[in-house]
């Protein structure tokens, strides 16, 4: 982990309207390598304005004018010159970014030392008769270890890649002319009656069992946890299995009362639904897409992955850097990063599966700087002439 997960600036964000907001935070935590984290205006440590907005003159001026030893980051296209104030040139590049936070954070640990907190006397002399002196917190050792569970995470690198996620038979995934085979249906697998179980339970909020004629499975809506009377290698091996559809196979959900089960007796089989969901999809992708998705258009990351508590395949987070940024098709996604189709194939399953990829074309984002890569641009140019053309005629 790098220092910079391990302590990020607590930034706020002004003078910014709704997508531009999601857009810092996404960039924050993608491209920023988490250096800062958003937080609401009275736990920041940090203010960051859009320069550029249209209230964003008189929101500055207001803001400086109060008693406030905090650092200022202003983004904007013009050459800004106001004492304290640190200047990010944009659109934002994240070398520029990533140094204004490192210069605000060097100011705050300066600030720290010549302003060091005062010492409070706490003795117990100093509290009130009437209030109790000492309180008892009981910790729930149980949650505890559920938690540990959910945090944890596991990451591949390209060897153990095939052994651990596994590979299809008769299609070579990493082939550009075999990529319309390279599809798979989460329908006809355990995923996809998982992924409808999880939407069920959420819509009634109420705990759930699925029947599935395997290993008993519960979802918790509530806590956002499932628990499944089988370990990861059993579920791996089941995840790749294509389920038949007759009617007498067909799986069913019944409403679950906790008394049922001890399931407190098994507390290493609860799993966090993301979590859980991410990885079916990886066992069950096998380096393959979901067929929802059209090979020959853009897809883009609605949103940055939790990833401290998810299965890491290899390259994920420069796949998820890339397409956090602008749009792109799954093949570019591989060439741009010289990585093989599959790696990028089995990031965009888990993704779809949490509802974290779109494909439409978003608009251009003039916050932070577009990728030289624009495969757009010649269509455009194109549509311009056969325009010219058409009207000529006319």
């Amino acid at each position: 982990m790098s220092n910079n997960a391990k302590s990020p600036l607590k930034v706020a964000l002004h003078a910014m309207d709704e997508r531009s907001v999601r857009t810092m935070v996404m960039y924050l935590k993608g491209p920023c390598q988490g250096a800062a984290v958003v937080v609401d205006e009275a736990s920041a440590e940090v203010d960051i304005f859009d320069g550029d907005n249209i209230n964003a003159k008189r929101l500055l001026t207001e803001h400086l004018a109060k008693p406030s030893s905090r650092p200022v980051i202003v983004l904007s296209l013009q050459s800004i010159r106001l004492d304290n104030v640190v200047l990010v040139k944009k659109p934002v590049k994240s070398e520029d970014m990533l140094g204004a936070l490192a210069e605000v954070k060097a100011r705050l640990a300066q600030q720290k030392i010549n302003n060091p907190p005062v010492s409070v006397d706490t003795s117990l002399t100093d509290l009130p008769a009437d209030k109790p002196v000492l309180k008892n917190y009981t910790i729930n050792t149980d949650e505890q270890n559920k938690t540990s569970k959910h945090q944890t995470a596991m990451q591949l690198n390209e060897a153990a890649f095939g052994t651990y996620i596994g590979n299809v038979q008769g299609v070579d995934v990493n082939d550009p002319a075999q990529f319309a085979n390279a599809t798979y249906a989460p329908k006809d697998y355990f995923q996809g009656y998982i992924q409808s179980a999880i939407n069920t339970c959420q819509d009634k909020n109420e705990n759930l069992q699925l029947h599935s004629g395997w290993r008993q499975l519960v979802l918790f809506p509530q806590s956002h946890e499932i628990w499944l009377d089988a370990d990861d290698k059993e579920l791996r091996a089941f995840a790749s299995l294509k389920l038949e559809h007759a009617p007498s196979k067909k799986m069913s959900l019944s409403p679950f009362k906790t008394e049922s089960l001890a399931l407190t007796n098994a507390l290493e089989k609860f799993h966090s639904m993301d979590a859980f969901v991410w990885k079916l999809a990886c066992w069950t992708s096998k380096g393959r897409y979901p067929d929802s998705i059209n090979i020959d258009h853009p897809v883009y990351l609605k949103n940055w992955p939790n990833f401290s508590r998810l299965l890491i395949t290899p390259h994920a987070m420069r796949i998820a850097a890339l397409l956090v940024q602008e749009p792109r098709t799954l093949g570019d996604v591989a060439r741009l990063l010289n990585i093989k189709p599959q790696y990028v194939f089995v990031f965009v399953s888990a993704a779809h599966a949490l509802g974290l990829v779109g494909q439409a074309r978003r608009e251009a984002d003039e916050l932070v700087q577009a990728p030289d890569f624009k495969p757009l641009q010649k269509q455009g140019l194109l549509g311009r002439i056969i325009s010219k053309l058409r009207g000529n005629k006319a």
